[in-house]
């Protein structure tokens, strides 16, 4: 389900309730090594479950220190986080932790 390559961590396949549990401590450890770009390109399908699971990463980041980057989000995962209105808490797509 991730690819981990440099900072980047490039999530494939499903990204649901199903799915997301799997990849939580990962994703947490990751965030708290040092800057990470989330990678979504390889994403098939993603719910509600994927955007709570951005967010907690995006938390375990910013609690160590570091940036969390999101790249080619979905335009559905970008829908809800609009929709929920935690869209403006994202990182810019495509932006890169220095």
């Amino acid at each position: 389900m991730t690819s981990p390559a440099g900072n980047v961590l490039r999530l494939e396949g499903a990204l649901t309730m199903r799915t997301v549990a799997e990849m939580l401590e990962s994703g947490r450890r990751r965030a708290s090594e040092g800057d990470l770009v989330v990678d979504f390109a390889a994403v098939t399908e993603a719910d509600s479950a994927a955007l709570a699971l951005l967010l907690d990463w995006l938390r375990a980041a910013r609690a160590a220190g570091h940036e969390l980057a999101v790249r080619a989000l979905p335009a559905g995962l970008a829908s809800l986080a609009a929709l929920y209105g935690v869209d403006a808490l994202l990182p810019p797509s495509g932006a890169r932790p220095q």
